[in-house]
């Protein structure tokens, strides 16, 4: 698992940031291939997956920015380099926001042009964790363009940060 910075250590991370309890019901929002979908599974969260190119066993097809599931479904969301590059990661906090039961987690691991922090905030989030990792976002993105597998999307002007961010709704 390596389609972000940190791989599967940085989402064990996450989890462990969040301190969820066995059996909780988690989205991962823009699931890819599914590997942090498994190693949900594998640590004994009820989970599921949503990808607009759902490439993983059990990962469901659909936009997560308009997903399919009713208000406060889930006791958290992950969200792993994949807010950004859906081309609307306020509309994605919200969509996350919206899918969170009341005091539900935002586990998040993503690229920021804007102050993340303020972002999350601004979407009805008390942050509960913050962690600067534009180094390994650095390293990571420019192997992977030496590599030629680095997504492409339009980038914004500015300075790019990546942080790691736990999220509670408010």
């Amino acid at each position: 698992m390596n389609r972000h910075p940190g791989g599967e250590e940085n989402t064990r991370r996450l989890i462990e940031l969040a301190k969820l309890p066995s059996g909780a019901s988690v989205l991962d929002m823009g699931a890819g291939a599914g590997e942090t979908l498994n190693l949900l599974r594998l640590l004994g969260f009820e989970a599921r997956g949503i990808d607009r190119e759902a490439r993983g066993e059990g990962v469901e097809k659909g936009d997560f920015l308009r997903a399919p599931y009713p208000d406060g479904s889930f006791d958290a969301v992950i969200g792993e380099c994949a807010f950004f590059v859906s081309g609307d990661q306020a509309g994605a906090l919200r969509e996350a926001r919206r899918l969170l039961k009341d005091g539900g987690l935002l586990l998040l691991s993503d690229v920021f042009f804007d102050e993340p922090e303020q972002m999350l905030t601004g979407a009805g989030f008390d942050i509960l964790c913050c962690e600067d990792q534009t180094d390994a976002w650095r390293e990571y993105y420019l192997e992977a363009l030496w590599r030629g597998d680095a997504p492409c999307c339009e980038l914004p002007k500015g300075k790019a940060s990546y942080f790691s961010l736990i999220g509670r709704k408010v």
